[in-house]
């Protein structure tokens, strides 16, 4: 069983700044495919950006250049630095691992409104 815990959701301005953290159980952080995923109201939820357990990111189009993954294996901690907000970035953000299947974390809501 893999147990992922998000932090770091909240209400922040456009253009503002935010890091969203994913505490993991384990050592799943260094050993899996691990990433971020959002979901907005009325949509489905999409892939904003995963690292291979190998280090290989990929970003979602509308979050390149805006949005960074990166690990901390000591701490078994993945992050997610979001800058540049826009609105439409406002949406609930899962942790997501795969490790025989699917795991996700509980979501943080972002919010980016004036």
């Amino acid at each position: 069983q893999v147990r992922l815990v998000e932090r770091g959701g909240g209400l922040v301005e456009p253009g503002g700044s935010l890091r969203l953290s994913c505490a993991a159980s384990g050592s799943i952080v260094s050993r899996a495919t691990v990433g971020w995923y959002r979901q907005a109201p009325g949509k489905q939820r999409e892939m904003v950006a995963v690292v291979t357990s190998g280090g290989t990111t990929n970003y979602t189009d509308s979050v390149k250049g805006r949005f960074t993954i990166s690990r901390d294996h000591a701490r078994n901690t993945l992050y997610l630095q979001m800058n540049s907000l826009k609105p439409e970035d406002t949406a609930v953000y899962y942790c997501y691992t795969y490790w025989r299947c699917d795991f996700w974390g509980q979501g943080t809501q972002v919010t980016v409104s004036s």
